[in-house]
């Protein structure tokens, strides 16, 4: 293919004697190769190279409608399918002439349709014409031009969102523009797999481009975001959250929670010989991902790729006893609230154990708490509540983790990490943002954790006396404010 000072694309082909690309020129060839072949005044059998011949000029006749049909296609944004390839083969003009004596059957002459057609069309969507914007410009020209919730559905954020992530990756050199593909491009293609769980066949379609470049680039994205991790995967802020500061019924017995710990499985697709130690206690293959929280749900921590059977506690306890996972460190005397699946321990505050916790076994008839610990519990699930809510969003915009992807497990695990990195860039660009909004002062229900009991006890006696301490005195203050001082609970 030629490009010509106008921009317009000329398509040479092996077959034409001039080399214009005319479809012509095609046509030509195949008669004058007609005009060698020998002909007999009686009918003989063919030979095995007539035959051949004979198909070669076939194809040369149908790839020239073909290749007419694809340049329609390109010119009216049509969608490609080997049935109008097929149909282009039906409505071609005296074809039973010109093959009555092929002995070809009508779905070989099909599949050679098909394969000329899909052939010319590779040859049109595989180059890029001069000035003018990548392959995919016209999906990605609706999206940011239409409606913002067409935006939103797409690529699973606000245009203003996508255009500065855009540039962060873009001016820090994370990514860099193709001749084919911009960075806008790269980022939308991440974000539709993985905010659609598409296939790559499916964002081939949609963005115009091979199996391989969607590859490259989805994983040159999910490099990008990966290395923001330390950026926006922060410490939390030691001071009192306004979240519990502003709620008298958190304030002020847990001045000194910093945030929330819990395990959250994703589907995970594993090797056969692995899944043994992947199948979670419902049976489900799984990764165990141990995560933190604020409660401005935005996740201080990530730790992925745990095997769904290993209980919560050991992959928390595997990350306190690694220095290289970069656990924040907890100042003295502040907590994060675990539920009944860790040990109570100095800086890891759970609830009581054999007591009733859960929110929804606090509705009905049984609606009061009857003594401290009741309202301990009750009160610790609603502030614990905040984490399920963060992994609610996370999965709803990002429905990749809802389903185990059928990429290698390391591609997987690092698909988590990138998802709780750009759940907290869209909470600091837009605190309005449509999924945030939908779930602000919510509840989401939570089930009893796979986990009922710690595993293995792994706190001393000595971290054990410190927290039950603490949890009995929050305990007993919450109880005697709410006999003393409190009209509802």
């Amino acid at each position: 293919m030629s490009v010509d000072p106008s921009g317009q694309m000329n398509y040479v082909d092996d077959e034409a004697s001039t080399g214009s690309g005319d479809d012509v020129n095609m046509l030509e060839a195949r008669n004058k190769r007609q005009s060698v072949t020998p002909s007999s005044s009686g009918r003989r059998k063919r030979s095995r190279k007539a035959t051949g011949d004979a198909i070669v000029d076939a194809m040369l006749e149908i790839a020239a409608a073909s290749k007419l049909r694809a340049s329609a296609i390109m010119k009216n944004e049509d969608q490609f399918s080997i049935s109008k390839c097929i149909k282009v083969l039906d409505e071609m003009q005296d074809i039973s002439t010109c093959m009555d004596d092929l002995n070809l059957e009508l779905d070989e002459i099909e599949l050679v349709a098909a394969a000329a057609g899909y052939y010319y069309y590779n040859s049109i969507t595989r180059q890029t014409p001069c000035a003018s914007l990548p392959s995919g410009s016209g999906f990605m020209n609706e999206v940011l031009e239409g409606p913002d919730d067409l935006c939103r559905e797409m690529l699973r954020m606000d245009k203003h969102v996508f255009h500065k992530l855009c540039y962060t990756l873009r001016h820090r050199g994370m990514l860099r523009d193709t001749a084919g593909v911009m960075i806008e491009e790269q980022l939308a293609i991440f974000l539709n797999i993985v905010g659609h769980n598409e296939r790559n066949r499916v964002i081939q379609e949609r963005f115009q481009h091979s199996g391989e470049t969607i590859s490259r680039h989805f994983n040159n994205v999910l490099k990008a975001i990966k290395s923001l991790s330390r950026e926006f995967l922060q410490p939390p802020d030691f001071s009192t959250p306004l979240e519990i500061l502003n709620n008298n019924r958190f304030s002020p017995y847990f001045k000194d929670c910093v945030g929330v710990i819990d395990g959250m499985h994703i589907p995970a697709h594993v090797p056969a010989k692995d899944q043994s130690r992947f199948r979670n206690r419902k049976g489900v293959l799984s990764q165990n991902v141990l995560a933190a929280c604020t409660f401005d749900l935005q996740f201080i921590f990530v730790y992925p790729g745990w095997e769904g059977s290993v209980a919560d506690s050991r992959v928390l306890r595997a990350v306190l006893d690694d220095p290289d996972q970069n656990f924040p460190p907890i100042s003295q005397g502040k907590y994060y609230l675990v539920d009944t699946g860790y040990s109570n321990m100095e800086g890891f505050l759970a609830p009581y154990l054999g007591v009733r916790y859960h929110l929804h076994e606090y509705k009905g008839a049984n609606q009061l708490p009857r003594n401290a610990k009741e309202l301990f519990n009750h009160r610790h699930s609603s502030l614990r509540n905040v984490i399920q809510r963060a992994f609610n969003v996370l999965k709803t915009r990002f429905p990749i983790l809802k389903l185990a992807p059928q990429y290698a497990f390391h591609i997987q695990r690092d698909i988590v990490i990138a998802a709780c990195v750009l759940h907290n860039y869209i909470r600091r660009e837009e605190r309005l943002d449509w999924l945030f909004s939908s779930i602000e002062g919510a509840t989401v229900d939570e089930l009893p954790d796979f986990d009922e009991q710690p595993e293995l006890q792994f706190a001393s006696s000595y971290q054990e006396q410190i927290a039950s301490s603490l949890r009995e005195s929050i305990a007993t203050e919450m109880w005697n404010d709410f006999l003393n001082k409190w009209d509802q609970w």
